[in-house]
Order: structure tokens, then C-alpha cells, then sequence
């Protein structure tokens, strides 16, 4: 059974930080992609940030230059740093993930989330 276990939410100021972390518990099979996304009250979810297997990165424009995403394959984690927070940020964050093994289909996986608050 594939389980994927956020942490890290909290409260913070805005300009402050926070670090939040997935991982990901998926036995002998393999993590692909891994993705944090983010849902704001009464807005769709959002991809925020995604990286590769091999490390490639991707960001949405609203967290470019603030935000870091990075993985560890060998723990099955991804990191999301988050700096220079805004009131905008205010979110559950979700961590989401593609598995399944060296090859065939992947599946899709996705966090319980967890709440970022970023107001004075």
C-alpha cells in the first residue's frame, strides 16, 4: 500500500518561512515525479512545483525565485522550502506522487495536505 504523509504546515508572518516535507511509503515499488500542489478556500487546486526522478525542476510563476522544491530517491522524500511567504501562499499544500515499478503504468498518488497560514 502506497501512502504518501505531508508535514511541516504551520503559521508564519508574511516574509517568513517554512519548510515542508513528503514521504512517501511505497515498498519496493519506485517514486517518479513528485509534485506539491496547493489549494486555496473557494479556489482549484494548483500545481505549484515538480521534480523529476532525475532531479529536473519546474515551478508555477507565482513561486518562482521564493520557493525550492528538492528529493531525496534514496528516503522516498520531497522537500518544499518556501521563503519570502505572502499572504497569497495561504493554502493546504498537497504532496503528490507517480509510482509503480521499472516499468509499465505508474499510478497516481496524493498527501492528506496540510495547512500553510501566512498572516500578520
Amino acid at each position: 500500500q502506497v501512502q504518501l504523509v505531508e508535514s511541516g504546515g504551520g503559521s508564519v508572518q508574511p516574509g517568513g518561512s517554512l519548510r515542508l516535507s513528503c514521504s512517501a511509503s511505497v515498498s519496493n515499488l519506485r517514486v517518479y515525479t513528485m509534485r506539491w500542489y496547493r489549494q486555496a478556500p473557494g479556489k482549484q487546486r494548483d500545481l505549484v512545483a515538480d521534480i523529476s526522478r532525475a532531479g529536473k525542476v519546474d515551478y508555477s510563476d507565482a513561486v518562482k525565485g521564493r520557493f525550492t522544491i528538492a528529493r531525496d530517491n534514496t528516503e522516498n522524500t520531497v522537500l518544499l522550502q518556501m521563503n519570502n511567504l505572502k499572504s497569497e501562499d495561504t493554502a493546504v499544500y498537497y504532496c503528490n506522487a507517480d509510482v509503480g515499478g521499472r516499468i509499465g503504468p505508474l499510478t497516481n498518488y496524493w498527501g492528506q495536505g496540510t495547512q500553510v497560514t501566512v498572516s500578520s
